[in-house]
Protein backbone atom coordinates (compact mmCIF):
# COMPACT_ATOMS: atom_id res chain seq x y z
CA UNK A 1 0.00 0.00 0.00
CA UNK A 2 0.87 3.38 -0.99
CA UNK A 3 1.44 6.26 2.09
CA UNK A 4 0.25 9.06 2.29
CA UNK A 5 3.35 10.67 1.54
CA UNK A 6 4.30 8.81 -1.64
CA UNK A 7 0.48 9.56 -3.12
CA UNK A 8 1.36 13.21 -3.97
CA UNK A 9 4.80 12.18 -5.70
CA UNK A 10 3.19 8.99 -7.85
CA UNK A 11 0.04 11.82 -8.63
CA UNK A 12 2.69 13.97 -9.85
CA UNK A 13 4.59 12.00 -12.04
CA UNK A 14 0.77 10.98 -13.34
CA UNK A 15 -0.08 14.32 -13.93
CA UNK A 16 3.21 14.79 -16.46
CA UNK A 17 2.30 11.39 -18.66
CA UNK A 18 -0.90 12.30 -19.03
CA UNK A 19 -0.01 16.03 -20.22
CA UNK A 20 2.63 14.30 -23.06
CA UNK A 21 -0.38 12.26 -24.14
CA UNK A 22 -2.56 13.86 -26.70
CA UNK A 23 -6.02 12.67 -27.61
CA UNK A 24 -6.01 11.49 -31.56
CA UNK A 25 -8.03 13.46 -33.88
CA UNK A 26 -9.79 11.39 -36.64
CA UNK A 27 -10.21 13.17 -40.29
CA UNK A 28 -12.00 11.36 -42.58
CA UNK A 29 -11.14 11.79 -46.29
CA UNK A 30 -12.57 10.99 -49.56
CA UNK A 31 -10.41 11.90 -52.14
CA UNK A 32 -7.42 13.81 -53.05
CA UNK A 33 -8.14 17.09 -52.46
CA UNK A 34 -9.87 16.61 -49.25
CA UNK A 35 -6.08 14.74 -48.46
CA UNK A 36 -4.24 17.52 -49.22
CA UNK A 37 -6.22 20.19 -47.44
CA UNK A 38 -6.15 17.46 -44.08
CA UNK A 39 -2.55 16.74 -44.15
CA UNK A 40 -2.20 20.85 -44.68
CA UNK A 41 -3.94 20.96 -41.04
CA UNK A 42 -2.65 17.34 -39.59
CA UNK A 43 -1.07 18.06 -35.92
CA UNK A 44 0.57 15.79 -33.35
CA UNK A 45 -1.82 12.68 -32.83
CA UNK A 46 -4.23 13.51 -36.56
CA UNK A 47 -5.33 10.68 -37.98
CA UNK A 48 -6.41 10.73 -41.85
CA UNK A 49 -8.48 7.96 -42.34
CA UNK A 50 -8.79 7.67 -46.13
CA UNK A 51 -11.68 6.01 -47.66
CA UNK A 52 -11.88 3.84 -50.51
CA UNK A 53 -11.21 4.61 -54.29
CA UNK A 54 -8.24 6.18 -56.69
CA UNK A 55 -6.87 9.19 -55.10
CA UNK A 56 -4.16 9.20 -58.20
CA UNK A 57 -0.48 10.00 -57.11
CA UNK A 58 2.21 12.76 -57.03
CA UNK A 59 1.59 14.02 -53.59
CA UNK A 60 4.29 15.62 -52.16
CA UNK A 61 4.30 16.23 -48.35
CA UNK A 62 7.13 17.52 -46.53
CA UNK A 63 8.21 18.16 -42.80
CA UNK A 64 5.15 16.16 -41.26
CA UNK A 65 5.99 16.66 -37.29
CA UNK A 66 3.84 14.33 -34.59
CA UNK A 67 5.21 13.23 -31.43
CA UNK A 68 6.44 10.18 -29.66
CA UNK A 69 3.79 8.89 -28.71
CA UNK A 70 1.17 10.95 -30.62
CA UNK A 71 2.39 10.18 -34.61
CA UNK A 72 0.63 11.55 -37.60
CA UNK A 73 -1.00 8.49 -39.21
CA UNK A 74 -2.43 7.95 -42.66
CA UNK A 75 -4.21 4.90 -42.94
CA UNK A 76 -7.63 3.59 -45.02
CA UNK A 77 -10.59 4.05 -43.05
CA UNK A 78 -11.14 0.33 -43.71
CA UNK A 79 -8.20 -2.30 -44.20
CA UNK A 80 -10.35 -4.40 -46.11
CA UNK A 81 -10.90 -1.82 -49.14
CA UNK A 82 -7.79 0.22 -48.90
CA UNK A 83 -7.18 3.26 -50.72
CA UNK A 84 -5.15 3.59 -53.91
CA UNK A 85 -2.55 5.61 -55.01
CA UNK A 86 -1.60 4.96 -58.70
CA UNK A 87 -0.99 6.60 -62.26
CA UNK A 88 1.88 8.83 -61.49
CA UNK A 89 5.71 8.92 -61.28
CA UNK A 90 5.17 8.45 -57.89
CA UNK A 91 2.51 7.28 -55.06
CA UNK A 92 3.58 9.43 -52.85
CA UNK A 93 6.66 11.03 -50.92
CA UNK A 94 7.19 12.30 -47.56
CA UNK A 95 10.07 14.31 -46.75
CA UNK A 96 11.89 14.72 -43.65
CA UNK A 97 8.87 13.34 -41.56
CA UNK A 98 9.09 12.60 -37.57
CA UNK A 99 6.78 10.25 -35.80
CA UNK A 100 4.46 9.41 -39.07
CA UNK A 101 2.73 6.14 -39.86
CA UNK A 102 1.13 4.58 -43.19
CA UNK A 103 -1.04 2.06 -42.46
CA UNK A 104 -2.74 -0.21 -45.19
CA UNK A 105 -2.60 2.02 -48.03
CA UNK A 106 -1.93 0.74 -52.00
CA UNK A 107 0.33 2.03 -54.35
CA UNK A 108 0.43 0.39 -57.59
CA UNK A 109 1.09 1.34 -61.59
CA UNK A 110 3.32 4.30 -60.86
CA UNK A 111 6.46 4.80 -63.03
CA UNK A 112 9.29 5.69 -60.60
CA UNK A 113 8.77 4.67 -57.26
CA UNK A 114 5.74 3.55 -54.98
CA UNK A 115 6.72 5.25 -51.85
CA UNK A 116 9.32 7.79 -51.40
CA UNK A 117 10.62 8.93 -48.00
CA UNK A 118 14.07 11.15 -47.37
CA UNK A 119 15.56 13.68 -45.35
CA UNK A 120 15.52 16.47 -48.40
CA UNK A 121 18.87 16.07 -48.77
CA UNK A 122 19.94 17.80 -45.68
CA UNK A 123 21.91 14.96 -44.87
CA UNK A 124 21.55 15.29 -40.95
CA UNK A 125 18.77 12.10 -39.90
CA UNK A 126 15.65 14.65 -39.90
CA UNK A 127 13.80 11.83 -41.21
CA UNK A 128 12.50 9.65 -38.41
CA UNK A 129 10.49 7.04 -36.50
CA UNK A 130 8.38 6.31 -39.04
CA UNK A 131 5.99 3.35 -39.49
CA UNK A 132 4.68 1.52 -42.61
CA UNK A 133 2.30 -1.13 -41.76
CA UNK A 134 0.36 -3.53 -44.01
CA UNK A 135 1.27 -1.09 -47.29
CA UNK A 136 0.98 -3.00 -50.32
CA UNK A 137 3.54 -1.94 -53.34
CA UNK A 138 2.99 -3.44 -56.66
CA UNK A 139 3.56 -3.30 -60.31
CA UNK A 140 6.29 -0.23 -60.51
CA UNK A 141 8.66 1.34 -62.94
CA UNK A 142 8.77 1.26 -66.70
CA UNK A 143 12.57 -0.51 -66.46
CA UNK A 144 15.73 0.69 -65.30
CA UNK A 145 16.39 1.69 -61.42
CA UNK A 146 12.57 2.24 -60.07
CA UNK A 147 11.64 1.11 -56.64
CA UNK A 148 8.46 -0.27 -55.01
CA UNK A 149 10.00 2.02 -51.28
CA UNK A 150 12.65 4.29 -51.49
CA UNK A 151 14.51 5.29 -48.25
CA UNK A 152 17.29 7.66 -48.30
CA UNK A 153 18.50 9.16 -44.91
CA UNK A 154 15.80 7.69 -42.44
CA UNK A 155 16.28 6.48 -39.09
CA UNK A 156 14.36 4.36 -36.01
CA UNK A 157 11.78 2.95 -38.87
CA UNK A 158 9.73 -0.08 -39.14
CA UNK A 159 8.36 -1.62 -41.85
CA UNK A 160 5.61 -4.30 -40.64
CA UNK A 161 3.45 -6.93 -42.35
CA UNK A 162 4.13 -5.30 -45.86
CA UNK A 163 3.86 -6.79 -49.41
CA UNK A 164 6.36 -5.47 -52.15
CA UNK A 165 5.89 -7.23 -56.03
CA UNK A 166 7.53 -6.24 -59.11
CA UNK A 167 9.59 -3.43 -59.30
CA UNK A 168 11.76 -2.04 -61.54
CA UNK A 169 14.28 -4.58 -63.55
CA UNK A 170 17.27 -2.28 -62.40
CA UNK A 171 15.64 -1.70 -58.91
CA UNK A 172 14.84 -2.87 -55.60
CA UNK A 173 11.82 -3.82 -53.59
CA UNK A 174 12.87 -1.89 -50.55
CA UNK A 175 15.99 0.72 -51.41
CA UNK A 176 17.42 1.92 -48.77
CA UNK A 177 20.19 4.48 -48.75
CA UNK A 178 22.30 5.79 -45.54
CA UNK A 179 19.14 4.56 -43.10
CA UNK A 180 19.88 3.75 -39.58
CA UNK A 181 18.41 1.73 -36.75
CA UNK A 182 15.81 0.12 -38.92
CA UNK A 183 13.62 -3.19 -38.65
CA UNK A 184 12.07 -4.83 -42.04
CA UNK A 185 9.71 -7.45 -40.31
CA UNK A 186 7.25 -10.12 -41.75
CA UNK A 187 6.85 -8.57 -45.66
CA UNK A 188 6.32 -10.61 -48.31
CA UNK A 189 8.72 -9.78 -51.34
CA UNK A 190 8.11 -11.13 -55.07
CA UNK A 191 9.36 -10.68 -58.17
CA UNK A 192 11.29 -13.24 -60.78
CA UNK A 193 14.85 -14.82 -60.48
CA UNK A 194 16.31 -12.45 -63.35
CA UNK A 195 15.00 -8.90 -63.01
CA UNK A 196 15.26 -6.66 -60.08
CA UNK A 197 18.57 -6.53 -58.89
CA UNK A 198 17.78 -6.87 -55.30
CA UNK A 199 14.22 -7.26 -52.47
CA UNK A 200 15.77 -5.60 -50.07
CA UNK A 201 19.40 -3.32 -50.51
CA UNK A 202 20.88 -1.62 -47.51
CA UNK A 203 23.79 0.70 -48.64
CA UNK A 204 25.41 4.36 -48.62
CA UNK A 205 26.56 4.02 -44.73
CA UNK A 206 23.29 2.32 -43.74
CA UNK A 207 23.67 0.87 -40.49
CA UNK A 208 22.12 -1.54 -38.07
CA UNK A 209 19.41 -2.73 -40.04
CA UNK A 210 17.13 -5.92 -38.81
CA UNK A 211 15.74 -7.70 -41.85
CA UNK A 212 13.38 -10.67 -39.79
CA UNK A 213 10.72 -13.16 -40.49
CA UNK A 214 10.14 -12.13 -43.93
CA UNK A 215 9.23 -14.28 -47.05
CA UNK A 216 11.35 -13.76 -50.31
CA UNK A 217 9.53 -15.71 -53.40
CA UNK A 218 11.81 -15.46 -56.26
CA UNK A 219 12.45 -11.65 -55.37
CA UNK A 220 15.11 -10.52 -57.86
CA UNK A 221 18.67 -11.09 -58.76
CA UNK A 222 19.84 -10.86 -55.02
CA UNK A 223 17.37 -11.18 -52.93
CA UNK A 224 19.14 -9.35 -49.91
CA UNK A 225 21.98 -7.05 -50.78
CA UNK A 226 23.90 -6.51 -47.75
CA UNK A 227 26.04 -3.16 -49.18
CA UNK A 228 25.81 -2.24 -52.68
CA UNK A 229 27.59 0.80 -54.89
CA UNK A 230 26.54 4.07 -53.77
CA UNK A 231 28.15 7.71 -55.12
CA UNK A 232 30.11 8.85 -52.78
CA UNK A 233 28.56 12.15 -52.04
CA UNK A 234 24.89 10.20 -50.96
CA UNK A 235 26.41 8.73 -48.27
CA UNK A 236 24.75 9.42 -45.01
CA UNK A 237 26.22 10.50 -42.59
CA UNK A 238 28.34 12.37 -45.51
CA UNK A 239 31.60 10.18 -45.77
CA UNK A 240 34.95 11.51 -43.42
CA UNK A 241 38.38 12.33 -45.23
CA UNK A 242 40.00 9.48 -43.59
CA UNK A 243 38.64 6.74 -41.83
CA UNK A 244 37.70 3.08 -42.87
CA UNK A 245 34.50 3.20 -45.08
CA UNK A 246 31.74 0.62 -46.21
CA UNK A 247 28.59 0.61 -47.68
CA UNK A 248 27.17 -0.72 -44.64
CA UNK A 249 27.60 -2.34 -41.38
CA UNK A 250 25.79 -4.35 -38.36
CA UNK A 251 23.03 -5.70 -40.93
CA UNK A 252 21.25 -8.68 -39.08
CA UNK A 253 19.31 -11.18 -41.97
CA UNK A 254 17.08 -13.32 -39.01
CA UNK A 255 14.52 -16.05 -39.57
CA UNK A 256 13.69 -15.29 -42.93
CA UNK A 257 12.36 -17.87 -45.56
CA UNK A 258 14.37 -17.50 -49.78
CA UNK A 259 12.81 -19.32 -52.49
CA UNK A 260 14.99 -18.63 -55.58
CA UNK A 261 16.43 -15.96 -56.73
CA UNK A 262 20.12 -16.24 -58.47
CA UNK A 263 22.05 -15.45 -54.92
CA UNK A 264 19.33 -15.07 -51.73
CA UNK A 265 22.25 -13.57 -49.75
CA UNK A 266 24.61 -10.53 -51.26
CA UNK A 267 27.87 -9.68 -49.26
CA UNK A 268 28.31 -6.62 -51.46
CA UNK A 269 31.25 -3.92 -49.35
CA UNK A 270 29.30 -4.38 -45.94
CA UNK A 271 31.44 -4.41 -42.56
CA UNK A 272 29.79 -6.51 -40.15
CA UNK A 273 26.64 -8.60 -40.89
CA UNK A 274 25.05 -11.81 -39.53
CA UNK A 275 22.87 -13.99 -41.99
CA UNK A 276 21.10 -16.79 -39.12
CA UNK A 277 18.07 -19.07 -38.78
CA UNK A 278 17.13 -18.09 -42.47
CA UNK A 279 15.74 -21.39 -44.85
CA UNK A 280 16.78 -21.05 -48.17
CA UNK A 281 15.46 -22.99 -50.72
CA UNK A 282 16.39 -23.94 -54.59
CA UNK A 283 18.51 -20.51 -55.22
CA UNK A 284 19.39 -20.06 -58.95
CA UNK A 285 23.26 -20.41 -58.88
CA UNK A 286 24.44 -19.47 -55.57
CA UNK A 287 23.38 -19.40 -51.58
CA UNK A 288 26.15 -16.30 -51.07
CA UNK A 289 27.65 -13.85 -53.02
CA UNK A 290 31.24 -12.09 -51.21
CA UNK A 291 31.35 -8.88 -53.76
CA UNK A 292 33.57 -5.59 -53.53
CA UNK A 293 31.72 -3.48 -55.68
CA UNK A 294 32.83 0.47 -54.21
CA UNK A 295 36.83 0.25 -54.71
CA UNK A 296 37.46 4.46 -54.10
CA UNK A 297 40.22 4.75 -51.44
CA UNK A 298 39.67 4.42 -48.03
CA UNK A 299 36.87 1.52 -48.41
CA UNK A 300 37.74 -1.85 -46.82
CA UNK A 301 37.13 -4.99 -48.56
CA UNK A 302 34.06 -6.38 -47.86
CA UNK A 303 34.58 -8.50 -44.24
CA UNK A 304 33.29 -10.10 -41.15
CA UNK A 305 30.02 -11.78 -42.55
CA UNK A 306 28.28 -14.62 -40.73
CA UNK A 307 26.53 -17.68 -41.67
CA UNK A 308 25.40 -19.46 -39.25
CA UNK A 309 22.01 -21.81 -38.52
CA UNK A 310 20.54 -21.94 -41.87
CA UNK A 311 19.36 -24.46 -44.18
CA UNK A 312 20.38 -24.95 -47.74
CA UNK A 313 18.41 -26.74 -50.06
CA UNK A 314 19.38 -26.95 -53.91
CA UNK A 315 19.58 -28.57 -57.22
CA UNK A 316 22.86 -30.29 -58.29
CA UNK A 317 22.30 -28.57 -62.18
CA UNK A 318 21.92 -25.22 -60.75
CA UNK A 319 24.31 -25.27 -58.52
CA UNK A 320 27.46 -22.67 -59.12
CA UNK A 321 31.21 -22.75 -57.41
CA UNK A 322 29.88 -24.55 -54.82
CA UNK A 323 26.92 -22.13 -53.86
CA UNK A 324 29.69 -19.60 -53.02
CA UNK A 325 30.54 -16.62 -55.62
CA UNK A 326 33.70 -14.70 -54.47
CA UNK A 327 34.62 -11.78 -55.72
CA UNK A 328 38.10 -9.95 -55.90
CA UNK A 329 39.26 -7.76 -53.88
CA UNK A 330 37.03 -8.81 -50.74
CA UNK A 331 38.16 -11.04 -47.46
CA UNK A 332 36.77 -13.72 -47.54
CA UNK A 333 38.95 -15.75 -45.14
CA UNK A 334 37.12 -12.84 -42.48
CA UNK A 335 33.92 -15.02 -42.97
CA UNK A 336 33.17 -17.49 -40.63
CA UNK A 337 30.14 -20.74 -40.79
CA UNK A 338 28.93 -22.41 -38.28
CA UNK A 339 25.80 -25.13 -38.21
CA UNK A 340 24.39 -24.80 -41.33
CA UNK A 341 23.16 -27.34 -42.77
CA UNK A 342 23.25 -28.02 -46.45
CA UNK A 343 21.27 -30.57 -48.63
CA UNK A 344 21.83 -31.38 -52.27
CA UNK A 345 17.95 -32.44 -53.65
CA UNK A 346 18.61 -34.76 -56.88
CA UNK A 347 22.42 -35.37 -55.85
CA UNK A 348 22.81 -35.79 -51.63
CA UNK A 349 26.28 -37.22 -52.33
CA UNK A 350 26.98 -33.30 -53.81
CA UNK A 351 25.96 -31.84 -50.61
CA UNK A 352 28.90 -30.18 -49.49
CA UNK A 353 29.34 -26.77 -50.50
CA UNK A 354 32.99 -24.70 -51.11
CA UNK A 355 33.16 -22.54 -48.20
CA UNK A 356 36.49 -19.87 -47.65
CA UNK A 357 36.91 -21.12 -44.32
CA UNK A 358 36.41 -24.45 -42.02
CA UNK A 359 32.75 -24.67 -41.25
CA UNK A 360 31.93 -25.36 -37.65
CA UNK A 361 29.51 -28.17 -36.59
CA UNK A 362 28.21 -27.98 -40.47
CA UNK A 363 25.76 -30.93 -41.74
CA UNK A 364 25.64 -32.36 -45.32
CA UNK A 365 23.64 -34.44 -47.48
CA UNK A 366 20.65 -35.25 -44.92
CA UNK A 367 17.35 -34.26 -45.88
CA UNK A 368 16.23 -31.66 -43.82
CA UNK A 369 12.27 -32.92 -44.09
CA UNK A 370 11.11 -34.36 -40.83
CA UNK A 371 13.96 -33.39 -39.32
CA UNK A 372 13.61 -31.98 -35.49
CA UNK A 373 15.71 -29.55 -33.99
CA UNK A 374 17.35 -28.28 -37.07
CA UNK A 375 18.36 -24.67 -37.79
CA UNK A 376 16.34 -22.52 -40.44
CA UNK A 377 13.12 -20.01 -40.08
CA UNK A 378 10.87 -22.02 -38.48
CA UNK A 379 13.57 -22.75 -35.43
CA UNK A 380 14.20 -18.74 -35.46
CA UNK A 381 13.25 -16.68 -32.22
CA UNK A 382 14.06 -13.14 -31.54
Amino acid sequence: MLSARSRPALGFVLAVVLAGVAHATDIAVRDAAELRAAVAAVKPGSRLLLAAGDYGGGFLFAGLRGMAGNPIVIAAADPTRPPVFSGAKEGLHLTSPQFVELHDLVFEKLTANGLNIDDGGKYDLSAHHVVLRGIKVRDIGTGGNHDGIKLSGLADFRIVDCTVERWGTGGEGIDMVGCHRGVIEGCTLRHTDTTGVAAVQAKGGSADIAIRRNRFDHAGQRAINLGGSTGLEFFRPPLPATGEHAEARDIRVEGNTFVGAQAPIAFVNVDGAVVRFNTIERPGRWAIRILQQTRAPGFVPCRRGEFSDNVVIFESATWASGGVNIGPGTAPETFTFARNWWYCADRPDRSTPQLPTKEIGGTYGRDPAGAKGIAGADAWRP
